[in-house]
């Protein structure tokens, strides 16, 4: 059985134990390779290695830097099949939406910090005739950055990607769930003359590996996508050490349908947004108030259009794979039983998926779309994080945005409508950092990415996050 390797100081290293644990493939149910149970020991090895790099790397002209980024987004796209068979393999995900959206996202993240780089610009400020001032954007030192496993190489690159376009060195950890194109990136970063030390990937588990980079007295910067507890916690410790932290959280996303709405390109985004990544993606409408005019139409079409979807071997053409683990597997249909308990009725969905043969014993579950709860209930309140959407009507403008803005969550929403006035005064009213109107997960990277209240702290994206990982300094300089 293959074993990953960690990445440390520009060599693929086996951790200080010796330990490993299993991958699992979704898929089967079956472990396929071994994973480094990393410790401290690995997060310090690493962390010196990067400072060590930061040296070189923050002196570095940005040229220099972007070209060994653009480089890396370069081989990226030469080894799409590979990454997405490997993502497809290690997530449970489609191959088709592995090859189509995640790894060619990766590759444009580390694309787009690359030039974008090259055009970011600091300020100045003229005191009339008395001086002037000028801003610097300084890199800091080393970023800890921790991504999550429903979009493993997709997220981690885009943590990765502008803190190293900035000048900063990094210790990253991504997902005990889902290493592999991690592991794979290494290889990618040691073809494309990436200096020793500038990109450090050490893997393990959240709590052991994880938590020693959060502690560490030399990370000053945390970058961190995942769930709302562990940003809590991370919140906790590094507040006291004044890191900078950007948390991306959970989500309990709103799609608003308004009965004006287009249809037919309603329902058919709808579908993605409730069932994309088997429900395993933040930005996900968990929640899909329906204006009562239209609900039962839209019930009766989506019903049944879920109910058509295939779910399967995720290396052939099906809409939804296997989820992420039998654990989570375990929760997600937990979160059916409780829905059934708060007095909503199943309409489709709700168990698991029977597979046969090799995929017997793999994570499969179908669609699931639920009825009949209040909005206040468990189930419209937490974050369930799989294929489970729930429906509910509302009469006025007013209901909705109630029933939207009820959760503690605040990452982003769906509004649909024609009417132009109604669609920009919901999206006003909407807390959320986040509002699609007629669309879902249409992403432009220039714009900031993050949500308010539980589903976190500070922006990624664009110059936001070069902002995130540099440090203003303002130089008066009297004429």
């Amino acid at each position: 059985m293959e074993k990953l390797l960690n990445y440390i100081n520009g060599k693929l290293v086996e951790p200080t134990s010796g330990d490993y644990f299993e991958n699992m493939e979704p898929a089967t149910g079956k472990a396929y390779s071994l994973i480094p149970d990393s410790d401290q020991r690995d997060v310090n090895a690493a962390v010196e290695a990067a400072k060590r790099a930061f040296k070189v790397w923050s002196k570095m002209s940005v040229e220099a830097r972007s070209n060994i980024l653009l480089r890396v987004a370069q081989l990226i796209g030469e080894n799409l099949d590979e990454l997405a068979a490997a993502e497809s393999r290690d997530n449970g995900k489609p191959y088709k939406l592995a090859h189509t959206v995640d790894i060619p996202r990766a590759q444009a993240n580390f694309h787009f910090y690359g030039t974008g780089i090259l055009h970011f610009a600091s300020e100045s400020h003229a005191m009339g005739d008395v001086a002037i001032n000028y801003t610097l954007r300084e890199p800091i030192g080393v970023a800890g950055c921790i991504s999550p496993w429903n979009l493993p190489l997709y997220l981690f690159s885009w943590k990765i990607a502008p803190a190293l376009a900035a000048g900063n060195t990094v210790v990253a950890k991504p997902s005990e769930v889902t290493p592999y194109t991690a592991y794979l990136l290494s290889k990618i970063c040691i073809e494309a003359g990436m200096p020793a030390g500038v990109l450090n990937i050490v893997h393990g588990l959240g709590p052991k590996a994880g938590a020693a980079i959060i502690e560490h007295d030399d990370v000053p910067m945390i970058s961190f996508t995942g769930g709302t507890a562990t940003g809590e916690w991370i919140a906790r410790t590094a507040a006291p050490k004044f890191k900078k932290l950007s948390l991306e959280l959970g989500g309990k996303n709103p799609n608003i349908i308004f009965a004006n709405c287009d249809f037919e390109d309603m329902m058919k985004t709808t579908l993605r947004s409730s069932f994309a990544n088997q429900g395993q993606i933040c930005l996900c409408g968990s929640r899909i108030l329906v204006e009562r005019s239209l609900y039962e139409k839209f019930k009766t079409e989506f019903v049944a259009r879920v109910k058509a979807m295939k779910v399967g071997n995720p290396k052939e053409d099906v809409n939804l794979g296997a989820v992420v683990s039998k654990p989570h597997m375990e929760k997600v249909l937990s979160y059916v039983e409780l829905a059934k308990q708060e007095g909503g009725t199943v309409l489709c969905g709700g168990k698991k998926a029977e597979m046969t043969g090799e995929f017997a014993e793999g994570y499969y579950l179908e669609p699931t779309v639920i009825e009949g709860l209040s909005h206040t209930c468990r189930t419209n309140q937490e974050e369930i994080f799989g294929p489970v959407v729930t429906i509910q009507p509302f009469d006025t403008e007013e209901e909705a945005l109630m029933m939207a803005n009820s959760t503690k969550y605040g990452l982003a929403s769906t509004v649909w409508t024609s009417d132009l006035k109604r669609a920009h005064r919901v999206a006003r009213e909407l807390h959320t950092g986040i509002v699609w109107i007629n669309c879902w997960l249409l992403r432009d990277l220039r714009t900031p990415f993050g949500g308010v209240k539980s589903s976190g702290v500070g922006r990624e994206g664009g110059f936001e996050a070069l902002q995130f990982f540099t440090e203003p300094k303002n130089v008066c300089v009297k004429y």
